[in-house]
């Protein structure tokens, strides 16, 4: 005979094993789809980047403090 905690248990682990399924479904559906490469194309075109755009870039990317 279950005591009430065991049943308690058993149905959450029961839970847990379909999250789990579920998880694993998602993570396997995931890997089928195979990433679009988008391309920016002409986006950018005839826009000039500098060594000095790049620095500001990097130095406001990892600003400390904000």
């Amino acid at each position: 005979m279950q005591t009430e905690v065991e049943t308690q248990i058993y149905e959450k682990l029961g839970r847990i094993e379909g999250e789990i399924e579920d998880l694993r479904t998602l993570l396997l559906q995931g890997q089928q789809i195979p990433k679009r490469v988008v391309s920016l194309g002409g986006l950018f075109k005839g826009v000039g980047v500098t060594e000095e755009d790049i620095k500001e870039a990097k130095s406001s990317l990892f600003k400390v403090g904000i």
